[in-house]
């Protein structure tokens, strides 16, 4: 099948058509990203900040571009000028580095923040207590360049679709916690993205409001073309 045909199966298969589809693009040629743009795609998503800059420096300029791959403070300042929303916020150090990097870019970068979901030790995140340390932070509504929007989590790897639901469910579960807080101006939870290429169903029906997918519209990565 063609990228078209594999976005629209995707998209017909959603329980929520109002979920943002998110196409991760990463290791894929530009004219693949280009064939997902000429079937309506506009949100894309990368890991690794060179390959970003240089697809965003020569692809159509309103893509919006998700950084989705675990994020270094010493390559924020590549992506500030232009990254449409960052989901792998883990830190409270890289936080302050976003938003020093887009006050000079004069901007507002929009962020979520990563939680620690899956019971696999690889992945990043944050876990309830750290996510609350950042949100009820006093020093947290100064900084006027960035803007939380949301959260993001992984669910484990694995074929226990119990497990991943309820990976996803605490994720959700702590999404509405936190949007009944008090919070500053510049934290406005509206955003839940989590779901990947299999298992981007059960995310949506456990509250996803957006899904990152690769493999089941590009095909296999090809790591050779980088």
């Amino acid at each position: 099948m063609s990228i078209k045909a594999n976005l629209s199966s995707i998209k017909n298969s959603f329980y929520n058509p109002a979920c943002l589809l998110i196409a991760v693009s990463k290791t894929q040629s530009s004219s693949a990203i280009l064939e997902a743009y000429g079937a309506g795609i506009r949100d894309f998503g990368e890991n690794k900040v060179q390959e970003l800059t240089a697809k965003q420096a020569e692809l159509p300029a309103d893509i919006r571009w998700h950084f989705i791959g675990h994020l270094q403070t010493n390559k924020v300042k590549y992506i500030a000028p232009f990254v449409h929303l960052i989901h792998g916020v883990d830190s409270w150090k890289l936080l302050l580095e976003i938003d020093k990097q887009a006050e000079k870019s004069g901007r507002v970068v929009s962020c979520l923040l990563q939680i620690h979901i899956a019971q696999e030790e690889t992945k990043f995140g944050l876990d309830r207590e750290e996510l609350l340390a950042i949100l009820q932070n006093p020093e947290l509504q100064h900084l006027k360049n960035v803007r939380i929007i949301g959260l993001m989590g992984m669910a484990s790897f694995t074929e226990y679709i119990h497990q991943i639901r309820t990976e996803f469910r605490f994720l959700k579960n702590l999404f509405d916690e936190c949007k009944s807080l008090q919070l500053p101006e510049n934290v406005q939870l509206s955003e839940l993205s989590m779901g990947m290429s299999g298992d981007y169903l059960i995310a949506q029906e456990e509250g996803s409001t957006m899904v990152r997918i690769g493999t089941a519209i590009f095909g296999e990565r090809n790591y050779t073309k980088q």
